[in-house]
Formats: C-alpha cells, sequence, structure tokens
C-alpha cells in the first residue's frame, strides 16, 4: 500500500462551482425578482396606498349622491339651491353688500 494522497477530482469542483452559482442565483431571485420579496413589500405598499384612495373616493361619492339627491325633484333642499346658485351665477340678494 502507498501512501500517495488523491487530489479531488476536477468534477467535484465543477459540481461545487455550480451548485454554489445555482444557490446564489436562485437566492438573489428570491429576495429581488419579480416575484421576491421586495416586490412583495412594494406590491403590499401599492395596496395599501390604492385602498386608502378607495375609501377616500368612496366617501366624495358619498357625499356627491347626497348632494345630488338634495337637488333632485323629489327631495329640494333650498339652502342647497340658494348655495349652489350664488357659487355657479354669482347671484345675490338685494338686501346683501357684496365686498370684493
Amino acid at each position: 500500500m502507498s501512501n500517495a494522497r488523491k487530489r479531488p477530482g476536477l468534477g467535484g469542483l465543477a459540481f461545487l462551482g455550480v451548485s454554489c452559482s445555482l444557490a446564489a442565483y436562485f437566492t438573489y431571485s428570491a429576495v429581488q425578482g419579480n416575484y421576491g420579496l421586495f416586490r412583495r413589500i412594494q406590491i403590499e405598499s401599492d395596496v395599501a396606498q390604492l385602498e386608502a384612495r378607495r375609501a377616500a373616493l368612496t366617501t366624495e361619492i358619498a357625499v356627491l349622491e347626497n348632494k345630488t339627491r338634495r337637488m333632485s325633484d323629489d327631495y329640494l333642499d333650498l339652502d342647497l339651491l340658494d348655495e349652489r346658485a350664488r357659487a355657479v351665477l354669482g347671484m345675490v340678494r338685494a338686501d346683501e353688500i357684496v365686498i370684493r
């Protein structure tokens, strides 16, 4: 028996290199890829912003629906009619003084 040391073959080193490269690639993709963690955080932030905007728009729609109902033929709010006539047409009553 001889005491000759065996050197690792190039195949083992190539396998190790390819394995490390694939592991690094998949780790990078899992963190920063199109479907990675950073993209998920960004999408969740966008969802939160859009939900807040939707809530604001829902409130605005409710206000406009209320004003529309108050200006309809079935239910006429004279105060709202007076306010809109003043704002849109620039109307004033005879007993008012306009200061500009």
